[in-house]
């Protein structure tokens, strides 16, 4: 039989899972609309990131905003697609989880005439401090990564209009 002492727990875990989604979506979104201020709060302040199989690896949270800022940022001229989904999400403790994420990336560059297409997996780590997860770890690593000169592609233009949101 369920008490309602494993009912509560249970909708906790679920409640937790499901907060920890929504965190990693935020991140995602907020890192395609540049929305730098909203994204800093995903990251506790001794955050960690290992980008790219490591090769771009940051200590603390201004340290990940600062290169997310001139890599995707306005100046930067990149835009970038993050289609994240397949979360494994492993509550590992009362204020601990970790995940692994598979993500579809498209960015394109138009006035460097570069484009990138990349599938990767994330591994994450999380925590909960006053009621609230955060991202203490993250970093991905390839399937693939395809990168191309755009300028190859002579009709390739693009329509939408990328006005510096």
């Amino acid at each position: 039989m369920t008490t309602s002492d494993d009912l509560a727990a249970r909708v906790a875990r679920l409640e937790d899972l499901e907060a920890i989604k929504q965190l990693k979506y935020r991140y995602w979104r907020c890192l395609d609309t540049k929305q730098w201020d909203e994204m800093t709060e995903c990251f506790t302040p001794d955050a960690s990131a290992a980008y790219g199989e490591g090769r771009y690896t940051f200590a603390g949270r201004d340290a990940i905003m600062q290169f997310l800022r001139d890599a995707m940022g306005v100046q930067s001229g990149t835009w970038g697609h993050h289609h994240g989904h397949h979360p494994e999400i492993e509550l590992t403790g009362p204020t601990t989880a970790r995940g692994v994420w598979a993500l579809h990336n498209y960015l394109l560059n138009p006035r460097a005439q570069r484009g990138v297409r990349m599938a990767c997996y994330y591994r994450d780590e999380y925590v909960k401090t006053g009621g609230v997860w955060r991202i203490k770890h993250t970093g991905y690593t390839y399937l693939y990564n395809e990168e191309w000169s755009r300028a190859d592609m002579p009709s390739l233009r693009v329509l939408a209009p990328v006005d510096g949101r």
